[in-house]
């Protein structure tokens, strides 16, 4: 990962940081981890694949990075990785698409109200 005042290289005294500061939910939330990309009704590269996506519309270089990887290790093509990436997009602009409405009912609400005056 490039050098970045934003989002710092993770390092070995960071991790301990987190985990000393709330041991507790630090393991919890490994175990979440562990169990949720565990083998089940999807098998680990279908988690994978769908984890890149959420990392792409959640834009966490972090998650980006590792569920790439993680995803490639599990057997994931970069076709696949990159359809997974599309399908994230198309999600975040379909949003974008769906949430138009609420624009469009209050502009068509005040002119009703406008015309009503």
């Amino acid at each position: 990962m490039p050098t970045s005042t934003v989002y710092p290289q993770p390092d070995h005294e960071l991790t301990q940081m987190r985990r000393d500061l709330a041991p507790d939910q630090f393991d919890a939330f490994r175990q979440f981890s562990k169990q949720a990309f565990a083998e089940g009704a999807l098998d680990a590269r279908t988690k994978q694949l769908i984890a890149v996506a959420v990392a792409h519309v959640t834009q966490c270089p972090y998650c980006i990075r590792g569920h790439a990887s993680a995803a490639r290790k599990a057997g994931a093509s970069p076709q696949q990785i990159m359809e997974a990436i599309w399908v994230a997009a198309e999600m975040r602009a379909g949003a974008v698409y769906a949430h138009s409405l609420l624009a469009l009912d209050t502009m068509r609400r005040e002119d009703a109200k406008a015309d009503s005056a």
